[in-house]
């Protein structure tokens, strides 16, 4: 496996700490409102990760965060936390808020076929491993304490800028918003790790610290929880490339003053999902969901089949063009596929061959459309035998999760009619009129429509 490592600013052989073992975590989403597409982007591209790292052999331990409380609207202390903006907004609690919106997530999710990693871990169950990471940070000089709030002093690590490339005089001329306007803190570029003097008033989610009643800042929580689930050295760390400063930055700066040696050797960083060169936000409202795609009639997985046909460190614009130009072709594929009639012929050696072929290209950065043309050039290989064929695109697909094989659920367009008939059925044989009763049930059969009782009452399905 060999990727484009932000670390290196090179794509380069992937070699894990632990032979065959591979301990990665990935960022997950702040649960104050739906994610959008161009978040899944970033999901579905880690998901292939985890699967091609698993079908190259390793065993994958991956952890992912929800980040329920400490995500102000910047990073200084400035502005409210966003769960308890939404929770003010919807009239809900921020563990109301957190839940909803976390369902929302792994229900997106599960749509594009993102499998859910075995360990998510929210924000609010491990308030003790913060603590215990500041408490050590303020012992060995990296954090001090400023009217009231604890700070990670960015002066005292030496490579803070190494992971972003840039230099701190050129980030205070395009200083973001909110970090320099932060009075306690000694340097611009210092991070808050626990706040018990909040600059906004009443904040719904505290807890008691040794240094007082108070939340943690945002980005101790990814050091804390991947320290505690992966332990003190990580493979791969995967997030969004607008994380990489301050986010990403302040998480190592943390973590290796913690530990005192090197945490994460590979950072893989995603590229944005654009609608008219405009990233996608949630803020300005102009957000498209995956559950919007299937309302609108996509297969969600035309939209999983569009990212895999993009490099994942290259920005996508995205337009429904695209879409229905991938959905086509994804439709296409699909139907080859399930052309293909088994001949009980299995070819070993053609298989090797080809499962070669489809390693090295998923493992040579992550090119699955090259993957994707694999599978084209297989249909039309006549020297390999259909029994074959099938059973390799069948393993391939459990890294590429498109469901190759499922066949299109026919569409109902008569449903409202159809559960008029069966309401009718159902009076007439409470009222004992079973001639009627199996009247309706014959003409929805010449209709194709299978009507089935159950306990639960009738349903049917579409022959």
């Amino acid at each position: 496996m060999k990727f484009y490592n932000t670390l290196s600013k090179k794509i380069e052989e992937f070699l894990p700490y632990e032979k065959g073992i591979v301990r990665m975590y990935t960022c997950g989403p702040t649960v104050y409102h739906y994610a959008h597409i161009g978040n899944m982007r970033t999901y579905i591209i880690e998901d292939l990760l985890e699967k091609s790292l698993k079908y190259l052999g390793y065993d994958v331990k991956r952890v992912m965060n929800i980040t329920d409380v400490g995500h102000l609207q910047s990073d200084g202390d400035v502005g409210e936390d966003k769960m308890s903006i939404a929770a003010k907004r919807e009239r809900k609690t921020s563990k109301e808020i957190a839940e909803f919106y976390t369902n929302e997530f792994f229900q997106d999710c599960k749509l594009v076929n993102v499998t859910k990693p075995k360990i998510v871990a929210k924000a609010t169950e491990h308030i003790d491993e913060y603590i215990k990471i500041i408490s050590k940070l303020l012992e060995k000089n990296f954090a001090y304490i400023s009217n009231g709030n604890v700070y990670f002093d960015t002066e005292k690590f030496a490579n803070y800028y190494e992971l972003s490339g840039r230099k701190a005089d050129e980030l205070l001329i395009a200083v973001r918003d909110g970090i320099e306007k932060d009075i306690d803190k000694k340097n611009p570029f210092d991070f808050g790790l626990w706040f018990t003097n909040s600059k906004f008033t009443n904040p719904e989610l505290t807890w008691d610290s040794p240094w007082g009643v108070g939340y943690p800042g945002w980005h101790i929580e990814c050091s804390g929880i991947s320290l505690k689930y992966l332990g003190e050295h990580l493979d791969i760390h995967c997030g969004a490339e607008d994380a990489v400063f301050p986010h990403h930055s302040n998480e190592i700066a943390q973590s290796e003053a913690y530990l005192g040696h090197k945490w994460c050797n590979y950072w893989l960083h995603l590229s944005f999902l654009n609608i008219k060169n405009v990233k996608m936000s949630k803020s300005k409202g102009d957000i498209i969901r995956v559950k919007t795609l299937k309302e609108k009639g996509y297969d969600p997985l035309a939209f999983r089949f569009l990212i895999l046909n993009s490099y994942y460190h290259k920005q996508l614009e995205f337009s429904f063009e695209l879409l229905d130009e991938a959905a086509n072709q994804y439709k296409k594929l699909k139907k080859k596929i399930q052309d293909i009639q088994a001949d009980d012929l299995i070819d070993e050696n053609q298989y090797i061959i080809y499962d070669d072929k489809f390693k090295y290209e998923i493992g040579n950065d992550l090119n699955f459309s090259n993957a994707i043309a694999l599978i084209h050039k297989l249909i039309k290989d006549n020297k390999v035998s259909n029994s074959t064929k099938i059973r390799l695109i069948d393993n391939w697909d459990c890294v590429l999760g498109l469901d190759l094989f499922k066949k299109e659920e026919k569409k109902i367009e008569n449903e409202a009619y159809i559960l008029e008939m069966i309401e009718k059925r159902n009076k007439a044989k409470k009222e004992k009129d079973f001639v009627k009763a199996d009247e309706i049930r014959d003409n929805l059969l010449k209709q194709n429509i299978v009507l089935i009782d159950t306990k639960e009452g009738t349903k049917f399905e579409v022959k």
